[in-house]
């Protein structure tokens, strides 16, 4: 310090004059702000930038470490986070004098409490941008009646055990802890769900949904604690001031944000000019709540709901989620754990209150899910695993207990029990989760197949969706497949949609009522409200037709698994995939996206019913249903499956459906299914036993001879040829016959020799070798085509399980033994070579054998 400073100026008074600061001399260690290194002081970590990047190391090396042993026990990371906040605090390392004066000195508290509070603003702003209002709107009965006791009883819960303990006089103390016991981390509960694969049954969709209402309303009761935690003289103009920021915000600030959104075209990426423009727009709306008796985070969440596009929404998540969640909110949890002090849990009163105060904590969300038994229609083993799961507290659990004791609303003891009770909460869910076993999901059914499907019965089909190029083929296809009051068909249109950053998985049911689009949608809301348009129109049009829409957020790895949980759900008889490449107006096939083609191979491994992949191949752009049908019929359970559904179609007025079967010559050797190309003889799931399938075969097309003999609508062709080469000529040489609709079998478990060489040249296996050709050979006509794989099943210790046929296929291709495969390989590959150099006359010959029966007109 230097000079003889004069009387400090009266600061603390009302009548303080800013420029009278002038005469005054601030007293501070120079050390403290300005550091010339090692060589003029003894002690480096004493300046206060090198101590709070110290700080920062120390908070993500505790979090990343802890985070990194609890994962063998599938603890969630604010487990981690708490707990590493709680050992740096007084109640562990903290507690060591040396080692809190030199990572946490009192003259260094300050900032890094401003670094936690600026994590908290951005994590809110974060929180707004994922939070979807119009999802809370749709929740059901049973997760609205189990939110609503959800959030009175631990709120009346929270309530008794603040004024149980000892506490201070000051207001709205009682609204932080009854807050805090309210909150559920949606996304924390989320992960939970999926790693405990009980995402899609009744009680993981009840308690994801009522988490949503749960996550909202703790903002509600957090604005309410802070506006009572403050002067009572000023609680309504805090209210009302928050009132009406909010009317500002809904109508004149959104659609201010939405036209901003619409002046970027679609497909283009956002600016940095946008995204500094919203972070700006943040702290400004941080600033007026902060001024109207709330807080800056209250700010940033209201600003983050009203950002209108999703895409704006991931771009600045995509820039902010790394920083605030792996660097500035381990500060927060160091901050958290800097007040927590579990020597002061007990003072004041006995042990046994503590430990009641801590079990009341825990039990009150499972009181409330089973008081709400009494409206909701869950038994009472759903609503206690339903309490049990909610009880999964997220980092706003914390943020509100925080801002508590910020506000003096809190005493350290009362803030320690709760503290200690979240994370007691947030630890045992986990073990208790892997108890629960849903009985639901053990009940079978037996419509899986279209065969199985009675001709007077329910036909249930689950149609998914990627994009809007999809609707027309899949509607068309819908609308051939003739539903009638006697037949109807129930068709679920699934829009499946990649998760964009890192929000949780979510299966959103649709109102049908919904139409139109709205200049202010979304682009995945616009594909959406025109999914339900097509359905909707298609129920109108048809004839015993019900649908129903829904939408399916998740990540490409786990699209497929979702898929089939929603077609064990509906117990769908068919699930439609479409295909991953779509026709170029050139005529090419082009991909739109390699992830498709893994997600159907593994609804094809895994799916519980029958699977039809649905390639278009220009069909779609006539806008009209197929009305010309053809069947190639080689063998096999896929293709008695296909043409099943063939037979119905053709039961449809106006529909033509031609069953060409392809059969070897008499001079052609039988193939040995042993020996067939690729055929693995430790791959023991699926027998191939010839003469059985042979057998089937042959009376599958009796019966279906004799049903359709007298149907002019039907032409049964029976082909003789020699090789797959002539198979090729003559597949080739249908084009130019104006078929709508070619109808394929997927051909698993089929020994033929005009199909064997074949499947070696495969660029899609998902489609079979006939389903392969089809699609990348040269055709000038447009059609779609339709590989249809049959729901096969095994009995193993009782259970029923869904053969891999993928893995089947891969497994045959690398593990060919050559002295069965050399000669069949050389010879596909001979025929491979002779196809390609074959003429366009040379394949019209191949075809004359069957051309004479195909004679008829086609409507």
């Amino acid at each position: 310090m230097s000079g003889s400073p004069p009387p400090p100026p009266p600061l603390m008074r009302p009548e303080f004059d800013v420029d009278r600061l002038s005469q005054a001399v601030l007293c501070f260690s120079e050390t403290i702000y300005r550091s010339n290194g090692v060589w003029e002081g003894p002690d480096p970590l004493t300046p206060i930038i090198p101590l709070f990047l110290l700080q920062i190391m120390v908070a993500i090396l505790f979090s990343r470490l802890l985070n990194l042993a609890l994962k063998p026990f599938n603890q969630p990371p604010i487990v981690a986070e708490i707990i590493s906040g709680i050992l740096l605090g007084p109640s562990a390392l903290g507690g060591i004098k040396s080692f809190r004066n030199m990572l946490f000195p009192n003259y260094n508290f300050e900032i890094i409490e401003t670094m936690a509070h600026l994590a908290l603003v951005l994590y809110a702003f974060m929180i707004g941008l994922q939070t979807d209002v119009k999802a809370v709107l749709r929740t059901g009965t049973k997760s609205k009646a189990v939110s609503l006791s959800g959030i009175m009883v631990p709120f009346l819960i929270g309530t008794s055990l603040y004024y149980s303990l000892p506490h201070d006089e000051k207001p709205g103390g009682f609204v932080f802890c009854g807050g805090a016991l309210t909150v559920t981390g949606f996304s924390t509960l989320a992960i939970i769900l999926e790693k405990q694969k009980v995402l899609q049954t009744d009680v993981g969709k009840v308690s994801l949904s009522a988490s949503l209402v749960y996550d909202l309303s703790s903002w509600v009761l957090l604005a309410l604690g802070l506006m009572t935690s403050g002067s009572s003289e000023n609680i309504h103009w805090a209210i009302i001031c928050s009132l009406a920021y909010m009317v500002f915000c809904v109508y004149y600030l959104r659609p201010l944000l939405a036209w901003m959104v619409r002046k970027t075209p679609e497909g283009q990426g956002y600016s940095e000019y946008y995204i500094c423009s919203l972070l700006v727009g943040m702290m400004v709306s941080g600033i007026i709540t902060d001024a109207i008796g709330t807080h800056p985070m209250i700010g940033a969440f209201i600003f983050g709901l009203l950002v209108p596009s999703q895409v704006l929404e991931a771009a600045v998540l995509d820039r902010l989620e790394d920083f605030v969640m792996g660097v500035l909110m381990p500060v927060f949890f160091v901050v958290c754990g800097l007040r927590t002090n579990i020597d002061v849990m007990a003072s004041g009163v006995s042990v046994f209150t503590v430990i009641m105060a801590i079990l009341f904590a825990f039990a009150a969300k499972t009181l409330g899910a089973l008081f709400s038994t009494c409206f909701s229609g869950l038994s009472y083993k759903e609503a206690i695993a339903v309490g049990v799961l909610t009880n999964t507290k997220s980092t706003m659990a914390m943020v509100i207990l925080e801002i508590g004791q910020v506000q003096e609303a809190l005493s350290t003891q009362t803030y320690t029990v709760m503290v200690v009770s979240v994370l007691m909460m947030t630890i045992v869910v986990t073990p208790l989760t892997t108890m629960y076993r849903p009985s639901q999901n053990l009940v079978p059914y037996k419509r899986r197949t279209i065969a199985k499907a009675k001709q007077n019965e329910e036909l249930r089909v689950l149609a998914c969706i990627h994009g809007t190029n999809d609707i027309p083929p899949i509607i068309q296809l819908l609308e051939s497949s003739n539903s009638t009051e006697k037949s109807p068909i129930s068709a679920f249109g699934l829009q499946l949609v990649e998760l964009v950053g890192r929000a949780p998985a979510m299966l959103v049911v649709h109102n049908s009522s919904r139409r139109g689009v709205c200049r202010n949608l979304s682009h995945e809301e616009v594909q959406t409200s025109q999914i339900i348009s097509a359905f909707d129109n298609y129920e109108l049009r048809s004839e015993g037709v019900t649908t129903q829409v829904l939408t399916a957020r998740s990540a490409f790895p786990t699209m497929a698994e979702d898929i089939c949980n929603l077609a064990r759900e509906k117990r769908a008889a068919f699930i439609i995939l479409p295909f991953h490449k779509q026709q170029s107006p050139e005529g090419d096939m082009e991909e739109t996206n390699p992830a498709i083609q893994s997600v159907n191979e593994g609804v094809l491994v895994n799916a519980p019913c029958s699977v039809g992949i649905l390639i278009d191949r220009g069909h779609s752009y006539s806008n009209v249903p197929a009305r010309n049908i053809v069947m190639l019929y080689f063998g096999g359970p896929d293709d008695r499956e296909a043409l099943t559904l063939g037979q119905r179609m053709a039961e449809k007025s106006g529909v033509h459906l031609t069953v060409i079967r392809f059969m070897p010559g008499k001079d052609v050797p039988e193939m040995d299914p042993m020996g067939f190309s690729g055929y693995n003889r430790s791959f023991v799931s699926i027998s191939i036993d010839a003469d059985k399938d042979r057998e089937s075969d042959e009376l599958f097309l009796n019966n279906f001879k004799s049903a359709t003999a007298e149907d002019k609508s039907v032409t049964y062709v029976e082909v003789v040829l020699n090789d797959e080469e002539e198979a090729i000529n003559a597949i080739k040489a249908m084009d130019g016959r104006k078929y709508d609709l070619y109808m394929v079998g997927r051909g698993r478990g089929i020994a033929s020799p005009l199909t064997a060489g074949l499947a070696d040249w495969c660029d899609c296996p998902e489609l079979g070798a006939i389903g392969d050709l089809l699609v990348t050979s040269e055709f000038e006509s447009a059609f779609s085509v339709l590989v249809v794989q049959q729901y096969m099943k095994s009995f193993r210790s009782g259970e029923e399980s869904v053969q891999s046929s993928d893995r089947m296929s891969q497994m045959m291709i690398d593990s060919n033994t050559s002295n069965n495969n050399n000669n069949i390989n050389s010879n596909s590959t001979k025929v491979e070579e002779m196809a390609l150099r074959r003429s366009a006359s040379e394949s019209e010959s191949a075809f004359e054998s069957f051309s004479s029966f195909n004679g008829r007109d086609h409507i």
